[in-house]
């Protein structure tokens, strides 16, 4: 793999729980213990003398509206070079546990607000888009694809229009849980990657910087 990125530039990875995974909010510094993480850890690998800056601001339970919300600290004064964003689980889920639901189409009308303020802000930064995703751990979440998979659908439209690198990981993961692993070895409520998942999201990630 070559080196994707330069000496002095920013990596900004965004989203949810999946990407917070336990960071520290108060270091900057802090990765948590997930893909942010091990993204790192194999890229210094590979590139020992590179000076690149890896930054998580990923937010335990953020939806697409949170992103928004959070976009000049979090985007915009980060000023990254290369950033990635994984969002959308909670706004399905908020719908089961809490009687919040979002309609597909504020969903997408809000991401595409936010995409579009990037590329306005930020318009040499590379996007990456990982789409949120859901395994059949939980039987009781099964009825959670009615409103899922049009949102799934939504990301991969406004990939087309934005993004610089696309990973389809609910597809990815459907097929790492039937040709690798079992629903539980990847993640034990059907959203929140174990250490199997984290690394199929890792590993996807460098690939597609390939």
């Amino acid at each position: 793999m070559r080196n994707m990125f330069q000496d002095g530039q920013v990596v900004l990875f965004q989203g949810d729980s999946v990407t917070d995974c336990g960071r520290n909010y108060s270091d900057i510094t802090s990765l948590g213990g997930g893909y942010p993480e091990m993204v790192a850890q194999k890229y210094r690998l590979l590139f020992p003398d590179s000076k690149v800056t890896f930054v998580n601001k990923g937010v335990s339970g953020n939806r697409v509206k949170n992103l928004l919300e959070r976009y000049e600290e979090d985007f915009k004064a980060i000023k990254p070079d290369f950033l990635s964003i994984l969002i959308g689980i909670n706004d399905t889920w908020r719908r089961y546990d809490s009687n919040d639901p979002t309609s597909v189409e504020s969903f997408e009308k809000t991401y595409h607000k936010l995409l579009t303020r990037i590329k306005a802000d930020l318009p040499d930064c590379k996007i990456m888009m990982i789409e949120q995703f859901l395994l059949n751990t939980d039987q009781a979440k099964a009825c959670w694809r009615e409103d899922l998979d049009p949102k799934i659908q939504a990301v991969r439209r406004l990939a087309k229009e934005f993004a610089d690198y696309y990973i389809p990981m609910d597809g990815i993961l459907a097929k790492a849980e039937v040709e690798m692993y079992t629903c539980k070895q990847i993640t034990e409520d059907g959203v929140h990657p174990t250490r199997i998942g984290h690394s199929i999201i890792a590993e996807e990630y460098l690939k597609a910087l390939r």
